[in-house]
């Protein structure tokens, strides 16, 4: 199946497995998931290339009945599945296509959802919208800052996706679930506090949701899911699994109470390192980016 360019799988092999007798057009989707399966800078645990199709295989299993919304929300929203496009091994290159994707994806008006890979993927999906959008704000979930100015000799390393983001000045940033951060990131933070929000994971017993959304209000806003922003007793299949992190119903009520004030334009969920016999974690990697698509098109 193809369409403006861009080559889809039948919807029963993409996201979710819809039987094709109740599969959209193209004109009629909403929604496009995005495989892209970029490994180029990981600086640990290694597997995330395989992270998108493992996410597909599982959402095979995911119950498409939301008891939150009390209906089958894929059948409001419309969602495609990208087949998986090549990768290049250069990791400037590869961002370069990816953003060219994503870029055609919005000049349709549809919903990219992006399937890493590692996080660097951020920064190359991130530019049309930055283009788009001049009070982007990227709603960010994860272990770890990310706002090192690359990392190993790559400006564009997964531990400078949120740094590389931020070279946009139309942008700005809240993270949640952070417990790692180096000593050469904060004097960046510190001189860019009205860009910068961060919710420490030490902190999340008392996290006032209302305080986390409300610089989201009325805002476009970009959804960054690194996998390992989860708890590791929950989420291990990560590249840098981290304890004392979110569980789900932490990252549910951050989601949920975005959705309602602000207006979700795209995502991406990434760091998946799937690990044999530890199939949960690709189940719970499926089911919250169901989670992050139905929010995104609640009524």
């Amino acid at each position: 199946m193809a369409s403006h360019g861009l080559s889809f799988l039948k919807s029963i092999k993409g996201f979710l497995a819809i039987p094709e007798d109740e599969a959209c057009a193209y004109d009629e989707a909403r929604a496009v998931v995005v495989p892209y399966g970029l490994e180029a800078s990981v600086s640990y645990g290694h597997g995330t290339a395989e992270g998108p199709l493992a996410i597909i295989k599982a959402s095979y299993q995911v119950e498409l009945f939301d008891e939150e919304f009390w209906c089958e929300p894929f059948r409001e929203i419309g969602i495609m599945t990208l087949k998986t496009p090549p990768v290049k091994k250069n990791i400037k290159a590869a961002l370069s296509d990816l953003e060219r994707i994503t870029g055609r994806l919005l000049d349709d008006g549809k919903f990219p959802m992006i399937l890493g890979g590692e996080h660097s993927i951020t920064a190359g999906a991130i530019r049309p919208f930055a283009q788009r959008y001049p009070d982007l704000t990227i709603l960010h979930f994860d272990a770890h800052a990310d706002l090192r100015d690359g990392y190993e000799g790559e400006p564009y390393s997964h531990a400078a996706a949120m740094r590389r983001c931020l070279d946009h000045k139309n942008i700005s940033l809240v993270s949640c679930g952070i417990r790692n951060i180096s000593a050469g990131e904060i004097p960046f933070l510190e001189a860019n506090g009205d860009r910068i929000r961060i919710f420490w994971a030490k902190d999340k017993r008392n996290w006032d949701i209302d305080e986390i959304v409300s610089r989201l209000r009325g805002k476009p806003v970009y959804v960054s899911f690194d996998l390992d922003g989860f708890d590791a007793s929950l989420m291990p299949a990560t590249g840098t699994p981290e304890p004392g992190g979110m569980m789900w119903d932490d990252a549910m009520r951050i989601l949920g109470a975005a959705s309602k004030v602000a207006r979700f334009v795209g995502a991406d969920v990434n760091e998946l390192a799937p690990v044999k016999q530890m199939h949960y974690c690709d189940f719970l990697a499926a089911k919250l980016v169901y989670k992050i698509l139905s929010y995104a098109f609640r009524k």
